[in-house]
């Protein structure tokens, strides 16, 4: 990865997190905003796995919260994707289509349906 500034608010260090029984996490470097950095990350859970979510209240809210809105509803998820460096709001008919590619996407490395 490339040498970028460091962020105030980022820690000295980061502690060895041990694996989470259930779920397997990648990260990568998607070329979303910055060259040299990770800012897409993938979570595998397992099946039965319970999950649930906080989101804003604005009238604005983005294709990605709104589609992750509709999908929680079950309280139950295989995969969670993680994207940085932009805000995805006011994205049209553009921003649900990408989120649509990327929840099957997704679906299809989770090995369940995209919804």
């Amino acid at each position: 990865m490339a040498n970028l500034p460091k962020s105030p608010l980022a820690p000295e260090s980061f502690p060895n997190l041990p694996p989470i029984a259930g779920c397997r996490l990648g990260a990568m470097e998607a070329g979303i905003k910055y060259k040299g950095r990770h800012d897409l990350a993938l979570w595998l859970l397992d099946e039965g796995t319970t999950v649930a979510g906080s989101f804003t209240k604005s009238l604005t809210a983005g294709a990605p919260v709104q589609w992750c809105q509709e999908s929680l509803k079950g309280g139950s998820a295989r995969a969670i994707v993680v994207n940085s460096g932009n805000s995805n709001a006011f994205t049209g008919q553009a921003g649900r289509d990408t989120v649509q590619a990327t929840g099957e996407a997704a679906a299809k490395l989770a090995g369940c349906l995209p919804s």
